[in-house]
């Protein structure tokens, strides 16, 4: 039996009161949290548990990365100038080189990054397949992180002959994709509370796949009890590109292939209207915000204030890191925030509804109610940021200096009761050595 003491920091609950409590203790046991509370230290509950001093440190659920590209890491800073279309033409030659090494080293090195910043949970779109390449090699990276991950099974099928953007040497037959979605998900999705590892299904865009795609894997999706996620109205682009294939706008036509409800959620939704946000909360869609990223493809501020307002599902993603190009969760709640601000004035958006945000909104948006909070009962994936140093010094509220100056490394990270960060160095796996492995595979793809 494991059990772990955290004791005497300021936990940040993210309860149904989004309780604060000072000099507090929090019992684990067996990864789960079994209670929080002054003084736990001496009740006999906690007689031989591991003791983990936090006092110093601000406590807060484990942060939840909503959207990514992981392979993307291994092509960091290229097409530095290009909006979306233009940045996806300049990079899918270079994307089509990869090979499952790549993949692998790639979300290893992503999946790290998220960890050293307070990431205990993450999706990833992977939506191409060259030469092999498969899903398990990003789920082999996260089993040797040792995060919760959430990849989803993406897909693009109209290539450039048929009208579509990718290439047609990217592309896959539809029955092929649908049959490896069936695979991926027979054998790795895990639907039980405090699962390490779900699947979803995930075709890439409305521009890079058929009308027929994107509703047959709805109804598979539905039929294997899985989540679904694509882009969707990330940029005007993208929105025009609607309007002209589809007579409609893209939250229409999610609607119509039967892609709203709690069990979707869309990417970015820069450009929704109105009427579209009001269908996404009506229908329990969620949507991840991926602020550097749109900032980065110059998109467009997504309307996070009516979105809130409308209460709909709103979570945090770092996208790929071809287009952020980092993978830091504190980085987009900060970003989140200004860009809100710099829209609608300073009260717009503060520092604790950024933080909601990247907690307990990303695990509300991947269907994980058993995360993104500090209670009895729910799992133990946590964050312990150290708030006495540099990045903090002078901040007089501890809480929202994590959004607003830092630290923006987390001390400790608990996930299901285990230490994958100790004292702000990955625990889990040689990184220096990661690196330069990764470091010597993106030299041979650039040659």
């Amino acid at each position: 039996m494991s059990t772990l003491l955290i004791e005497g920091g300021l936990v940040v609950t993210m309860d149904a009161e989004r309780r604060e409590i000072a000099d507090c203790d929090i019992l684990l046991r067996d990864g789960v949290i079994e209670a929080l509370g002054p003084g736990l230290g001496a009740t006999p509950a906690a007689q031989g548990a591991e003791r983990l001093n936090a006092r110093g440190c601000v406590i807060t659920p484990g942060l939840v990365n909503t959207h990514h590209h992981l392979f993307q890491t291994m092509t960091r800073a290229v097409a530095q100038d290009d909006l979306l279309f233009g940045w996806l033409k300049r990079l899918y030659p270079v994307w089509a080189r990869m090979r499952p090494e790549h993949m692998e080293s790639a979300a290893t090195l992503g999946l790290a990054e998220l960890a050293l910043s307070g990431c205990t949970l993450s999706a990833d779109h992977l939506y191409l397949y060259p030469d092999g390449v498969r899903l398990e090699d990003t789920i082999a990276a996260a089993q040797a992180v040792g995060i919760r991950f959430h990849p989803t099974r993406g897909s693009m099928s109209i290539g450039e002959s048929a009208g579509g953007l990718p290439p047609d040497a990217l592309v896959e037959r539809e029955a092929d994709i649908l049959e490896d979605c069936i695979r991926v998900v027979d054998a790795f999705h895990d639907p039980a509370p405090g699962a390490m590892l779900r699947v979803g299904i995930a075709p890439c865009s409305p521009f890079s796949v058929s009308r027929e795609l994107m509703r047959d894997a709805a109804l598979l999706a539905r039929d294997k009890g899985v989540m679904l996620h694509t882009h969707l109205a990330e940029n005007a682009e993208d929105v025009a590109y609607s309007l002209a294939n589809f007579g409609c706008r893209p939250g229409d036509y999610a609607e119509a292939l039967g892609w709203t409800g709690p069990d979707v959620w869309h990417a970015h939704c820069v450009m929704l209207d109105d009427a579209e946000i009001d269908l996404f909360a009506r229908s329990r869609t969620g949507v991840a915000h991926c602020p550097c990223s749109n900032c980065r493809l110059g998109s467009g501020i997504a309307p996070v204030r009516a979105l809130r307002d409308a209460g709909v599902a709103l979570g945090l993603g770092v996208d790929g890191s071809a287009s952020n190009d980092s993978g830091h969760l504190l980085s987009e709640a900060r970003q989140a925030l200004l860009l809100q601000r710099v829209s609608l004035g300073a009260d717009a958006l503060t520092a604790r509804e950024a933080l909601e945000m990247a907690t307990l909104g990303g695990a509300q948006v991947l269907g994980r109610p058993e995360l993104g909070a500090i209670a009895p009962g729910l799992r133990a994936d946590l964050a312990i940021w150290d708030v006495s140093g540099l990045g903090a010094a002078g901040a007089w509220d501890p809480v929202a200096a994590l959004v607003l100056c830092g630290p923006f490394g987390v001390r400790d990270l608990i996930v299901e009761g285990r230490r994958v960060v100790r004292a702000g160095q990955l625990a889990t796996l040689e990184l220096p050595r990661a690196v330069e492995r990764q470091n010597r595979l993106m030299r041979g793809l650039m040659a």
